[in-house]
């Protein structure tokens, strides 16, 4: 009972804070839809990505390796979508730096704007774009 009130207390907490910083930078509190997260994609993914996710973008062949078909994310990490994985390394991986990538890390400004998404059971702070993306990601798994 006392470690269920004490989770509840730190994600309330941390729904305040997100609350706040969200007022803070004039944001809206509304989540982001798959429709968000779809734009977010034809802008800035499609392009290497293709626009099924599948890999085969016009600027696919002029890239020295094949950008994934990210309709396969859930299905090759034994059917669970790895949305920690995927946003990580969106977001900028430091384990995979800039050298090491071909694909444009999406931090910086993008911070100002944060939205509470469930990773691994935790609220993340999270940049809207990105958790946008997510959800529209999460929807392509074949």
């Amino acid at each position: 009972m006392r470690k269920t009130v004490l989770t509840l207390s730190i994600v309330g907490v941390s729904l305040s804070i997100l609350a706040s910083c969200a007022e803070q930078f004039g944001r809206s509190e509304e989540m982001p839809t798959r429709s968000d997260g779809a734009a977010f994609f034809v802008q800035n993914c499609s392009a290497c990505h293709g626009n099924d996710g599948q890999g085969n973008g016009p600027e696919a062949g002029s890239l020295a390796s094949q950008p994934i078909n990210l309709t396969t994310l859930s299905a090759t990490n034994n059917g669970e979508f790895p949305a920690a994985r995927a946003l990580s390394y969106i977001y900028g991986d430091p384990e995979n730096g800039h050298l090491a990538r071909v694909m444009p890390q999406f931090g910086g400004a993008m911070a100002d704007d944060l939205v509470p998404v469930e990773i691994d059971g935790v609220l993340t702070p999270t940049p809207r774009e990105l958790a946008g993306l997510l959800v529209y990601l999460e929807s392509i798994q074949q």
